[in-house]
């Protein structure tokens, strides 16, 4: 299951207009993993911490949860998960969490995948019961059988779920499946004697007391989310009495909030005020950039809509933006000046090829595709097909600044092309959650965030995961893509056991989409982190978890924040 959410996360690299700093940003130490026990040492300080967007709910399996900032500040603190993401030999990688004992075991019976994982016997839930088999196939039943689910994808190939032994997980798959590390990872797992017989999706949507990480989270609607040590978790336990995430209205009110230390550390979306500040010294801060992330923000082409219902209309918009120039305007004080060339992230580009490369600023290329798709434009007027504008309407989200001013730019290059565009933008609720599902739109901008190192393009661009009826709906394909010759390839990527075919199938489909200009990705949406030096441990990026998924190892030096 390869579960993709809207905003950013990232990992580390620095960019020279930061100067000298470490792998691990400024002064940090690599990737933060679990330090171990060491000497007992008693939770000390609150730490608060900046939130750039509010979950819309909790129910992390249900179609609501789409938001990173859900992930950040509640989930990855809370929902034990079967993988945790490390840097190894410059390689990011899936290490199993502290809720296994040890690395799950892939085999073969009877013709059948089967992965088996040994659960932790110190694993328990806050209320001191353990975590168990049980919990597992509990999460899977979910899944599958719920209603208004985000996705289905990978526990629908499920067969059965052994919990005979409740510290032995035993998976059967009905055919073969190469994502399954995605699976209890991206959801994590749910507590069956907890929710059993009751509505998850109404028990969770605001938040939930229980907890099976080191954090209790309490979520107070409107203002903050605060995490408190779980006095059950079986871990290191946390070095910080509460860390509180205050939710902030914008990057501008995050760095304000910052620059006052109300804050102690932000997480922000590379905005044009925040490249300007954050390429300023500021002595008492540290810091990262990094364009080595999971995020690839891209215009998403709905393919049924006029004029984009005509692949050559799709190729024409291609060739009609300057996606260099985009880049550079927006991110070139950072050192990032390319856009991206594939839909798989940069953490995964050893599965992608530069298939849109091919798609450049050319003005003769998009006379060419206009007129053979039956368009006709009188001189600096727009292309016109059987009484018919081709007019292009731009959304994306409201109060962001640097997707605002992308639009403005894109908006003039198209009509300099001979389209009429214009912009619509929504709130993110709106955009998120009615237009994009409902096929409500010809052109977005925003940013897909995978939340596991498994490659697979098929969630968003299968036929079969247009949301419909068949699907309950519950399909990422907004863009109502339809390449009959890609989708095997996709679905191979999916279940291929052999790494290189895999490789080799995956971009192949990245060709495929590239030819059909089924969208058109533009950047990596470098990630930025900022944080007090008092703050002491390993602090860093996480391309897969975010910023602040290891606060449990935070401290501030002396106890105070």
């Amino acid at each position: 299951m390869r579960r993709w959410t809207t905003m950013v996360t990232g990992a580390l690299v620095c960019a020279l207009a930061l100067g000298a700093c470490s792998s691990s940003g400024e002064g940090g130490n690599g990737a933060g993993g679990p330090s171990g026990p060491g000497p007992t040492r008693k939770a000390a300080g609150t730490l608060v911490l900046g939130a750039e967007q509010e979950p819309d709910c909790a129910d992390w399996i249900g179609s609501c949860a789409g938001s990173a900032w859900g992930l950040w500040t509640i989930q990855v603190h809370t929902i034990p998960r079967v993988f945790d993401y490390r840097k190894q030999a410059g390689v990011w990688t899936e290490v199993p969490s502290p809720l296994l004992a040890g690395a799950p075991e892939v085999s073969e019976r009877d013709g059948k995948q089967v992965v088996t994982y040994r659960l932790n016997p110190a694993a328990r839930w806050s209320d001191g019961t353990p975590i168990t088999s049980a919990d597992f196939r509990f999460t899977w039943r979910a899944v599958v059988d719920g209603e208004d689910i985000y996705d289905k994808t990978g526990y629908d190939l499920i067969e059965s779920v052994d919990d005979s032994d409740p510290r032995t997980v035993v998976v059967t798959f009905r055919e073969r499946y190469a994502s399954w590390r995605g699976l209890f990872a991206a959801y994590g797992v749910l507590p069956r004697h907890l929710l059993e017989g009751k509505d998850r999706a109404e028990e969770m949507a605001d938040g939930y007391e229980w907890s099976g990480g080191p954090w209790i989270a309490r979520w107070r609607k409107g203002e903050s989310v605060t995490l408190t040590p779980n006095p059950r978790w079986w871990g290191p336990p946390p070095k910080l009495a509460k860390v509180v995430f205050k939710f902030l209205a914008s990057s501008a009110a995050e760095f304000k909030a910052f620059e006052s230390r109300t804050v102690k550390a932000i997480y922000p979306q590379p905005q044009l005020e925040v490249v300007g500040k954050v390429t300023r010294r500021d002595p008492q801060a540290r810091r990262f950039v990094t364009t080595e992330t999971g995020n690839v923000e891209a215009l998403w082409v709905n393919n049924d809509r006029f004029p984009f219902d005509d692949v050559r209309v799709r190729q024409a918009f291609a060739y009609a933006v300057d996606r260099e120039a985009i880049v550079r305007r927006l991110f070139g004080r950072l050192g990032v000046t390319e856009p991206v060339h594939s839909f798989n992230p940069p953490i995964q580009s050893r599965y992608a090829a530069p298939a849109f490369e091919r798609y450049r600023a050319d003005p003769r290329r998009v006379e060419e595709l206009m007129r053979a798709a039956g368009f006709r434009r009188d001189g600096d007027g727009p292309w016109r097909k059987d009484g018919r504008v081709a007019e292009v309407v731009l959304t994306t989200t409201t109060g962001n600044k640097r997707r605002e001013l992308t639009l403005q730019i894109l908006q003039e290059q198209l009509r300099r092309a001979g389209f009429r565009a214009r912009i619509g933008n929504l709130p993110p609720a709106d955009l998120f959650g009615e237009h994009l599902p409902n096929g409500d739109f010809q052109v977005a901008l925003y940013a897909q965030v995978v939340t596991t190192l498994d490659p697979g393009l098929c969630v968003v661009f299968c036929a079969k995961n247009i949301p419909g009826p068949d699907n309950d709906h519950s399909g990422q394909n907004f863009t109502r893509t339809r390449v009959p010759e890609a989708d095997p390839f996709l679905e191979r990527v999916d279940v291929e056991a052999d790494e290189q075919e895999r490789i080799a199938a995956s971009k192949r489909a990245d060709e495929l989409l590239a030819e059909a200009m089924v969208s058109l990705p533009l950047d990596p949406l470098p990630n930025i982190g900022l944080w007090d030096r008092r703050i002491e441990g390993p602090v860093a990026d996480n391309p897969v978890l975010g910023m602040f998924w290891n606060v449990h190892e935070w401290r501030c030096r002396g106890g105070r924040c």
